[in-house]
């Protein structure tokens, strides 16, 4: 990582340091964002915060602590958001469950106005190969919308 950006260390959040992608000539990319990683049940989870700098990250802080907090109730109603999204009727409780094991979250990625969460469909049977669910939070941590990336 960068030397010339400061890394933050945060007590519940671990260390985030300014992204970096170094590309296949060797020219390494500097982000406008700042990445870490949790581990959360035996898994890592990326953490990535919108900011230039330490200390719009810092003003962004308090809202990843809370999602944190939170992170089971916030990805339940995220992946139920998904199941019923793309769901043509109302799914039942068993349709809501299955989709809670299959969607995986990878990624949570706080900026100014949102918070997204980034899942990977772990049975494959769910979205295409290349494409994951991501469901986007408002500042209340409400589910506003629920798409397809790629």
């Amino acid at each position: 990582m960068s030397t010339q950006y400061p890394t933050i260390e945060d007590p519940e959040l671990g260390t985030l340091s300014r992204a970096e992608t170094t590309l296949d000539d060797g020219d390494v990319v500097i982000h406008d964002w700042y990445s870490g990683a949790l581990t959360i049940d035996g898994r890592e989870l990326e953490l990535m915060i919108d900011g230039a700098d330490a200390d719009a990250v810092g003003a962004l802080l308090p809202r990843a602590h809370a999602i944190v907090a939170d992170l089971r109730g916030v990805r339940r109603r995220a992946s139920e958001a998904v199941i019923s999204h793309f769901s043509d009727s109302e799914p039942t409780p068993a349709q809501l469950e299955e989709g809670a094991v299959d969607l995986v979250l990878d990624t949570l990625e706080i900026t100014d106005d949102t918070t997204v969460l980034h899942f990977t469909d772990s049975c494959g049977q769910h979205f295409p190969e290349g494409y994951w669910p991501a469901v986007h939070l408002d500042l209340d941590g409400e589910v506003a919308e629920v798409t397809v990336e790629g």
